[in-house]
């Protein structure tokens, strides 16, 4: 058997080298050519699986260790009879952790705000679920918005309503363009204005949820402080915006050693269930231990004094912006950027 996957999906080896040979390949740049003796593909979101990269392969399943499956074209697949599996809830965590992290990055007396500072999240799947979790164990205000979802543990609002209260918002939908609740632009000039200038806004779903130029006009006219890990046109991502930003990363929010491993682990898992194979790996038994910076302390006090050792956002910042080149962040120095990034650890591996 033959497979071919992202090079930069985690523990692939220890998880697929028993069932034969593994090549592995730049996501964005794989080519139909590139597939022509294989029988599995192993992806993330940067490769678009649709007929133009499958037709006439002899690809029998395809994992994908991402939440979204918006770059795989499902109806194709089955239409192949080809199986495919996604790995969603895999960096969940992660991605709650990182928006925690940008916000007290940005304003680190919300540590000590109670109920005075309203967290409003937009889509209480997975992301959603955990984020207002976070936001609950540090005592704030936590309100949402989800047509799909009900959630008995968070103050459920219309869309409107959650614009019009909320000192952050942090957008967890998954992209989709047609629709009553489609969400591809849901966050353009008209649902801006209705945010309050000082409103924090955070995108680590998916680029397209907001229309860059009217976030552009709206950081201009508000002086908003914006927070983006994910970008409408990405790769392509302009100076102009991104010196506007008060945080921006190379899509990397979701990006943890414990979230890595679990997206190839679930697709492993499908994969066996496919194949007929038994699933008997696990991937804890390959992660380090960390310190206990939460053992025996009070939840909150331990992350503000540990905040940095936990992840520094800023530094994801700052290499990001000296990406740019010529008036745009340079593609493959984006890409070099994720291929080689510092997988950070989850606070679990730190006792919280």
């Amino acid at each position: 058997m033959k497979i071919i996957a992202d090079e930069n999906l985690a523990y692939v080896d220890y998880f697929f080298s028993q069932f034969g040979e593994i090549k592995t390949h730049a996501g964005r740049t794989l080519q139909k050519q590139d597939l022509i003796d294989c029988d599995a593909l192993l992806v993330r979101s940067v490769t678009a699986v649709n007929a133009n990269l499958l037709t006439q392969t002899p690809v029998q399943f395809v994992g994908s260790a991402t939440i979204g499956t918006d770059h795989i074209d499902i109806a194709y697949l089955n239409a192949r009879q080809i199986s495919w599996a996604n790995a969603a809830g895999c960096n969940a965590q992660a991605v709650a952790e990182y928006v925690i992290t940008a916000l007290l990055n940005l304003k680190p007396a919300l540590i000590d705000a109670g109920q005075k500072f309203c967290l409003g999240i937009v889509g209480l799947g997975n992301v959603g679920r955990r984020l207002a979790q976070l936001g609950q164990q540090l005592e704030w205000q936590v309100i949402g918005y989800d047509p799909f979802v009900q959630n008995s543990q968070v103050e459920q609002v219309e869309f409107t309503e959650l614009l019009h209260r909320a000192d952050a918002v942090s957008i967890h939908v998954p992209l989709t363009k047609v629709g009553p609740h489609a969400t591809q632009h849901l966050f353009n000039q008209n649902v801006l204005n209705q945010l309050k200038p000082h409103t924090i806004l955070i995108n680590s779903a998916r680029g397209s949820v907001v229309v860059e130029q009217d976030l552009i006009q709206d950081i201009e006219k508000n002086h908003r402080q914006v927070v983006l890990d994910v970008f409408e046109h990405e790769p392509v991502i302009s100076q102009r915006l991104l010196q506007l930003l008060a945080i921006a990363t190379p899509h990397i929010a979701g990006y943890s050693l414990e979230g890595k491993a679990r997206g190839t682990q679930m697709i492993y898992q499908a994969f066996c269930q496919k194949f007929d194979q038994p699933a008997d790996k696990d991937f804890t038994t390959q992660l380090q231990s960390c310190p206990s910076f939460f053992k025996n302390q009070n939840f909150k006090q331990a992350l503000i004094q540990n905040l940095m050792n936990l992840y520094d956002i800023q530094r994801d910042n700052d290499n990001l912006h000296a990406c740019i080149e010529n008036g745009l962040v340079n593609q493959q120095a984006f890409d070099q950027l994720r291929k080689n990034y510092p997988l950070r650890r989850e606070w679990s591996a730190y006792g919280a």
